[in-house]
């Protein structure tokens, strides 16, 4: 009787990674160019406050914010993701690189469009202190704790759309599906700052849990099918 044993060692491999699944890389907004150095109304339909690209899949893609800013840092600065823990979590495994980062402070409504649809696209929050927010879809939020301005809770609101920033928060929050541009609403403070990212395309050009553990059940039935032939 042959034993299938490739096919039962790649299994177990299969298998294994699914249960020491660990966190993924995230590609985080490159913002490269801005608007003039300061926009005090939202820009037309047609110009962008402050653009970049997320490099996914070995794809770059472009990224667009429209919206009022105090401030964009796209070429050094201070480094407001340090520390990295609060950005840090299950499913995030690097803070937002360098120093990029849009600061906003009127309150009114921000928006993020990205060239192609990105899954479960990411917001990085520096700050956001006393501040309502709402997204219009669900979020969730992955990681909170103490960042470069002290610490706070970010609280869901009812519908868990948005939350409400007790003490300063930083942290990274999901909203769960495909999006070509995602839009919020926020208050008026001193100043806070969030940038963007996301762990693949909508195309699924990198593998997501789901699609592995598809594969390890198929691999079993294969290894079911080659165990009853081998016993024939």
């Amino acid at each position: 009787m042959r034993t299938p044993t490739r096919t039962l060692a790649v299994l177990t491999l299969a298998l294994g990674g699914l249960g020491t699944a660990t966190a993924a890389p995230v590609a985080w907004a490159d913002w490269t160019d801005q608007a003039g150095p300061v926009a005090r109304a939202a820009p037309t339909a047609g110009g962008a406050a402050v653009t970049g690209t997320l490099t996914l899949g070995g794809q770059a893609i472009d990224v667009a914010y429209f919206g009022d800013r105090l401030f964009a840092q796209t070429a050094g600065g201070t480094n407001y993701w340090n520390p990295a823990a609060p950005y840090l979590s299950a499913a995030v495994d690097n803070a937002p690189p360098g120093t990029d980062i849009i600061a906003l402070d009127q309150g009114g409504t921000a928006r993020v469009v990205f060239s192609q649809a990105v899954v479960d696209p990411l917001v990085a929050l520096v700050s956001w202190n006393g501040n309502t927010v709402d997204f219009g879809v669900p979020i969730e939020v992955l990681s909170f704790g103490t960042g470069f301005w002290g610490g706070g809770t970010p609280v869901l609101n009812a519908a868990g759309t948005g939350f409400f920033g007790s003490g300063e928060v930083h942290g990274v929050i999901r909203l769960p599906g495909t999006y070509t541009a995602i839009e919020f609403t926020h208050t008026s403070e001193n100043w806070h700052g969030f940038t963007v990212g996301a762990l693949a395309l909508a195309d699924g050009q990198v593998p997501e849990p789901a699609s592995l553990a598809l594969t390890a059940l198929a691999l079993a039935g294969l290894v079911a099918t080659q165990r009853r032939r081998a016993a024939r």
